[in-house]
């Protein structure tokens, strides 16, 4: 039984940097309805110019962390106004493409610079410090993990349900010319949706990094966190939380009892077993578009 306990305290906090991922993905796809698969490697990206910050400039943590967060957004704009805006006419796929391109592009920088040799990230809370609750052994950087992915959801949530630019997003996603004959400017509110997505894929990263860090890292959680998207629904911000730790759980059960080989598997035949019954996701809400 205690083994048992463990095993879920640790799917529920790696299910933690999945939500985060998932959060990033959500947050683009519900005003653009395109994929940013270049999620993971914009944080990656800001990772390493943080990790540079601190190693090799000696900046304290509280201005190399909060700079790290305002260089994001700036890049999310950067990426959002330079490349995306630029494209002429383009369909989803095409979008899904240049996401893909700007992946590349970002990883082989940061290639390219740092080398693929890993490194350690300096952090204030070691990865290795455990928190005790009753017979579980958590550590602290997981909880602090959990504790941010639930704190981004609520106030994610908050913004987007009633400040003035989260009903703009709503309706840029729904009708981006009728939005933009209601007198909201699409274009600015794409701009601040990728600086916002940036911001929190680049809180995952900082959270991720003191465990792992080299070219890679950002893989792995971006393509999770994409699953719990889908699992959960993409225009569903608590759904792709939830779908997060469902896959986190998932994964941990089956590697502890079944195979650990297998345990990335197994998540991604479930996410497929429940599409081909809910095709939007267990939380999204199917609906028509208003032309």
């Amino acid at each position: 039984m205690l083994e048992f306990l463990q095993v879920l305290a640790s799917g529920i906090a790696v299910g933690s940097s999945y939500a985060l991922m998932g959060l990033a993905m959500v947050i683009i796809y519900k005003t653009s309805e395109v994929v940013n698969f270049a999620q993971g490697e914009m944080s990656l990206f800001v990772i390493f110019l943080t990790f540079m910050v601190l190693e090799f400039h000696g900046f304290p943590f509280y201005v190399a962390f909060p700079g790290a967060l305002l260089f994001a957004v700036l890049l999310g704009f950067f990426l959002e106004f330079a490349v995306l805006r630029r494209a002429k006419e383009p369909n989803v796929l095409g979008m899904i493409i240049i996401t893909i391109g700007m992946e590349m592009i970002l990883m082989g920088v940061v290639s390219w610079k740092f080398g693929a040799d890993p490194k350690t990230m300096p952090f204030p809370i070691s990865p290795y410090d455990s928190v005790s609750l009753g017979n579980v052994y958590v550590s602290s950087l997981e909880v602090l993990t959990f504790v941010v992915a639930l704190v981004l959801m609520i106030i994610l949530f908050l913004f987007l349900q009633y400040s003035k630019v989260g009903v703009a997003m709503k309706a840029t996603q729904q009708n981006r010319v009728a939005a933009r004959l209601m007198g909201i400017r699409t274009n600015r509110i794409l701009m601040i949706t990728w600086g916002i997505s940036s911001l929190v894929g680049c809180v995952a990263g900082l959270l991720i990094a003191p465990t792992t860090m080299q070219p890679y890292m950002m893989w792995d959680p971006m393509l999770k966190g994409f699953a719990a998207a889908v699992l959960g629904g993409m225009t569903s911000l608590p759904g792709s939380v939830f779908g997060a730790y469902i896959i986190g759980l998932i994964e941990n059960l089956f590697g502890a009892y079944v195979s650990i080989e297998f345990k990335s598997v197994v998540a991604f035949a479930i996410i497929v077993l429940v599409l081909c019954v809910k095709p939007s996701g267990l939380f999204a809400r199917h609906y028509v578009k208003k032309v």
